[in-house]
């Protein structure tokens, strides 16, 4: 037997997301890299969780 469209069974989460997930935050990253003079590389990012993975976007 297929099921039709109708049949899907729909998973809906309990728990919604936390007002802090859906926007963008200014955090500083540090890369783990020297430069030629030896210090490490940092900078500054735009940082947002979208449920399941932070997302990254550079700060212009």
């Amino acid at each position: 037997m297929i099921a039709g469209g109708g049949d899907v069974l729909r998973t809906v989460t309990s728990k919604p997301m936390p007002d802090w997930a859906a926007a963008w935050h200014v955090w500083t990253v540090w890369l783990p890299r020297r430069t030629i003079s030896g210090r490490l590389v940092w900078g500054r990012v735009w940082r947002r969780h979208d449920g399941r993975h932070w997302i990254y976007k550079k700060m212009v």
